[in-house]
């Protein structure tokens, strides 16, 4: 895993990746901007709604900005999340060459699949998120809780889109995938580094994808 993450981090802070992520970020951005513009009254009415139950009416209001603010921080993540799963495919086989120039292309994602399969995770990470929201404020407990939530936006994404190009049958992608859980934790934690943060959709990816092509090239050697 070492080595895996050492590769990884080499490639996202090359110049095509760098590229890649700047751009999506500009479009994330302005997405997120336009939907926060027409609908921060709505979400902060219902975070406080939410947080009635708490006795100190100074927390309440505190709580209700901190938590529609990282809604809204979220609601970027989560579109970075789909944009990169849309888009970046090209750069993974780029990739892919690079390092595993024996490694064959063998499908490509379906654009349907892939946005329903980042979807699917997204509402299931508001959801959690939501019915978490009153132990995120309990230290270290709350953290570990909001690194495991970031984990599901991107786990099954990015097994999909990278399995997608390199493993066409659904077994052994099945097999390759126990590791994606941890994976997807360990680029979750560029959630938690402002301006870093934008990288952590694309970073699971090609951390999955050196997983993955890493002991596919072993097999082919062997």
């Amino acid at each position: 895993m070492k080595q895996i993450i050492t590769k990884s981090l080499r490639d996202i802070f090359s110049k095509d990746v760098i590229l890649f992520v700047l751009q999506i970020s500009l479009a994330a951005l302005a997405l997120t901007g336009l939907f926060v513009w027409y609908f921060w009254d709505g979400l902060s009415h219902f975070i406080s709604s939410y947080l009635s139950w708490i006795p100190w009416e100074w927390l309440q209001t505190s709580g209700a900005t901190v938590i529609t603010f990282t809604l809204a921080y979220m609601l970027f993540i989560i579109m970075i999340s789909l944009l990169t799963s849309l888009f970046s495919e090209k750069l993974l086989i780029r990739l892919a060459k690079k390092h595993y120039p024996d490694v064959k292309v063998v499908g490509s994602a379906d654009i349907t699949t892939s946005i329903i399969a980042t979807l699917k995770a997204s509402l299931i990470f508001l959801l959690l998120f939501i019915l978490a929201i009153p132990f995120l404020f309990i230290p270290i407990l709350g953290q570990i809780i909001m690194l495991y939530l970031w984990s599901i936006l991107i786990k099954e994404p990015t097994i999909y889109d990278v399995g997608s190009l390199f493993i066409a049958d659904k077994k052994i992608l099945k097999a390759k995938s126990k590791k994606a859980r941890l994976i997807a934790m360990i680029a979750s934690l560029f959630n938690y580094i402002p301006v870093l943060n934008i990288f952590a959709p694309v970073f699971a990816q090609v951390l999955f994808l050196h997983y993955i092509l890493g002991s596919e090239e072993l097999e082919i050697r062997n």
